[in-house]
């Protein structure tokens, strides 16, 4: 049921002109962001606490417990290690960089607070690398389908009006078509052998990341209530390079077969903006309640592509390598313009304070419980006149609303404090986005951390330990098997902020 769900309407049969995918819609709002050092290490369990610069992308309420001004510094490391599984066979591979956390300016004072600050929502930075062997069906089927769905019955316009997938195979001559006498296809057929097996293998380079850049204003009311809002432009880099090979599983040297490999460059740009909105609210002076809204980001987007096929036919159509470029075809890169809104988020916190009072010196620590409730059915993809009304983005945005479900996340954490010195400890759960069956995933955060204050300095450190799991299909077929590919992550992150208070 799931995998037709998965093909509604034209979906598929339209990648030669669009990049979009539902793939690319959890890619943008199942998200784990940076902060501070601080708020790192408490697993993010912000909406009630405030008092931090990542309050401004939280809970802005937050920052009304600022009295004080405070410049913060927050450089960052991370590395992952994945590991891959897809039809039995299993492969890790590893990526490692610099990042950034929370970084900015928040001017407190009795009544008003204002904040400028930059972090980072989402890291893209990633390599996956996957292999097993099928003996049930191609990637080049999907090539097929294509061709046969669109009753393509022209030898010439199946080779030059399908630049990024059913072209290519023709012109490498790894699909070929049926020919009538008259000379018109009334059929196609690819020379991979499946039935005899074959070993299927994927490299995916991933990097870029989602970039926020916010504005925020709190109001204090006599201490007891907390009102904030703020504005941020948001900035998306995404660069994927993907090469699927298929081979020959046997070792007959004479069957018209040895290898292709499918090669995609997507490059995707976007710029957006986001609103949230919240308030916090201190019944008694060890309770601290929180509630905030952010507004879906409203993107424009921009994908960037090509694609590259490579066969070797072992003397089919002539010796060694064949190769052809989507850039052959059309002259250049594909180019499209589009718009993508990611869910709204509701986010309510409470959160406990050890022994508070207007002295901070006395505080001792406190808990932290934040929910999180967004639904990844309502991502939507238009086109750059803002209509979703053609057929390709309602059939996406219908694909989405089926495939995937609402979820609530959950982070907690804690503090406690001696003297000038914090030891902190977190915990965060960001549930499985998918209705899918046979795609599973969740992501947990494992933190802890210290800090230090003392005289208008102090400094935080924090490692967080991102557990992963996650699933993909490498291609779908209307009419045949496919697999998912399912994933396991662990993700290391050290967090540093540096901060002065004025």
């Amino acid at each position: 049921m799931m995998k037709k769900i998965l093909l509604a309407g034209t979906l598929l049969l339209s990648i030669q002109s669009y990049a979009q995918l539902p793939e690319d819609a959890i890619r943008y709002s199942w998200l784990t962001p940076n902060g501070t050092a601080r708020s790192t290490a408490i697993g993010g369990a912000l909406t009630a606490l405030g008092g931090d610069l990542q309050s401004m992308f939280v809970n802005p309420a937050g920052l009304g417990q600022f009295k004080t001004s405070e410049l913060v510094l927050t450089p960052g490391f991370s590395f992952s290690n994945n590991k891959a599984n897809y039809l039995g066979g299993s492969d890790k591979d590893a990526k490692s960089g610099m990042a950034f956390g929370t970084t900015g300016f928040v001017f407190g004072s009795p009544r008003w607070q204002f904040g400028i600050g930059i972090t980072k929502t989402a890291n893209f930075n990633s390599n996956i690398a996957y292999n097993g062997v099928n003996n049930q069906s191609s990637y080049s089927e999907k090539y097929l389908e294509e061709l046969i769905n669109n009753n393509v019955t022209d030898p010439n316009q199946a080779a030059q009006n399908y630049p990024y997938g059913p072209s290519l195979a023709i012109n490498t001559f790894l699909v070929e078509p049926d020919l009538d006498a008259s000379g018109n296809a009334t059929g196609y057929y690819s020379l991979s052998t499946p039935n005899t097996g074959v070993k299927q293998e994927q490299v995916i380079n991933t990097s870029g990341g989602i970039t926020s850049f916010g504005f925020s204003v709190s109001r204090n009311l006599s201490d007891k209530f907390f009102f904030g809002g703020s504005f941020t432009l948001d900035y998306i880099t995404y660069k994927r390079d993907q090469t699927f090979r298929e081979s020959d599983n046997t070792t007959n040297p004479a069957n018209d077969f040895n290898y292709f490999s499918a090669q995609e460059t997507l490059e995707t740009t976007g710029q957006g903006i986001t609103l949230r909105l919240g308030i916090l609210y201190k019944p008694i002076e060890t309770i601290r309640l929180g509630l905030a809204f952010h507004t879906p980001t409203f993107y424009n987007m921009k994908d960037v592509y090509t694609t590259t096929v490579r066969t070797d036919l072992e003397g089919y159509a002539g010796p060694g390598e064949l190769f052809q470029s989507s850039t052959d075809i059309v002259g250049g890169p594909g180019q499209y313009n589009y718009t993508y809104n990611n869910p709204l988020r509701v986010m309510a916190g409470f959160a406990y304070v050890l022994r508070e009072d207007k002295d901070v010196t006395r505080q001792r620590g406190f808990l932290s419980l934040d929910v999180e409730y967004l639904n990844y059915g309502s991502n939507k993809f238009q086109d750059e006149s803002f209509s979703s009304s053609g057929t390709y983005f309602s059939d996406l945005n219908a694909t989405i609303k089926d495939i995937y479900k609402n979820a609530l996340n959950v982070r907690v954490g804690g503090e406690l404090k001696f003297n000038i010195w914090m030891v902190r400890a977190g915990f965060g759960y960001f549930a499985n986005p998918y209705k899918d069956p046979e795609l599973k995933g969740n992501r947990m955060n494992l933190s802890g951390g210290f800090g230090y204050r003392n005289k208008g300095i102090f400094a935080d450190l924090t490692y967080v330990h991102q557990l992963v799991q996650d699933g993909f299909y490498p291609y779908r077929l209307e009419n045949g098997f496919y697999a998912p590919v399912t994933t396991k992550s662990g993700i290391g992150n050290v967090v540093a902020t540096v901060g002065f208070k004025f």
